[in-house]
């Protein structure tokens, strides 16, 4: 398919017949998600934490996992990052993805990937993006450990959907057998877990308060830098992952 020579009229036929999108994409002054219930989505959340990645990407590589209709990825390509790469286990998404990256003029490859099988791309970057994927999955911290050992080189961006208090405390190392007073503190971690669905979505498995998913960034070996955004954590991998850490037992061969 030649996108160049689409009129606008074909882009938007071919958008429909994509199915709905989650993502709302200017693709050449068709929008692909126009009645969105969150507004412009993502192009709102992107605004918000956009100041706080680098204005210029030129030689970096850049992983966007679970990339959706891939709004993220191309911004990357479009602040120069030398190679991105995203990944989604949902094949309408991909295609509507392969379908946006093509009419932006945007290079990027997409693969059909679970955040489980990450380790099979034998590959660190040097930017990872996961955006709106930890609530969607049964084993949370179990993605999280494999993106720490095996793909982010550097700098992790992560967002998630948080509940309950945004409020932090500080947790001691340890506490006695019969102290409990602490679980029921405001700021103490936690994750929700949605046993049936969650915004008529079944997808949505845990979703944790802001002090858990910053514990389990921490957790998982990743030191939080900047929270530009309400649910946005921009992150550096370190190697010192800590002593509770279980990054360092993530095999590819478990991960997948």
């Amino acid at each position: 398919m030649n996108t160049t020579e689409l009129t606008t009229e074909a882009i938007r036929d071919r958008v429909r017949a994509l199915g709905d999108w989650f993502h709302n994409i200017n693709l050449r002054g068709v929008q692909t998600a126009p009645d969105h219930f969150l507004g412009d989505y993502p192009s709102i959340k992107w605004r918000a934490f956009a100041h706080a990645l680098p204005a210029s990407l030129a030689g970096k590589s850049v992983l966007d996992v679970g990339c959706n209709a891939g709004f993220y990825a191309i911004e990357m390509k479009r602040r120069g990052a030398a190679r991105v790469v995203g990944v989604d286990s949902d094949d309408r998404y991909l295609a509507q993805a392969r379908f946006a990256a093509e009419v932006a003029g945007t290079e990027i490859e997409f693969h059909k990937m679970s955040v489980y099988e990450l380790p099979s791309l034998r590959e660190r970057f040097d930017l990872v993006l996961f955006m709106g994927v930890l609530y969607h999955l049964r084993h949370p911290l179990l993605a999280l450990d494999i993106l720490h050992e095996h793909v982010v080189g550097d700098t992790l961006v992560f967002q998630s959907m948080l509940r309950g208090t945004a409020e932090t405390r500080p947790v001691a190392r340890d506490y006695e057998f019969w102290e409990d007073d602490h679980f029921d503190t405001p700021g103490y971690p936690l994750m929700y877990f949605v046993e049936h669905k969650y915004a008529h979505d079944p997808t949505n498995w845990w979703i944790p308060n802001r002090a858990c998913a910053e514990a389990m960034l921490r957790s998982a070996g990743f030191e939080i830098l900047d929270h530009p955004e309400a649910e946005v954590f921009i992150c550096r991998h370190r190697d010192d992952a800590g002593e509770r850490s279980g990054a360092s037992g993530v095999s590819a061969t478990v991960a997948k």
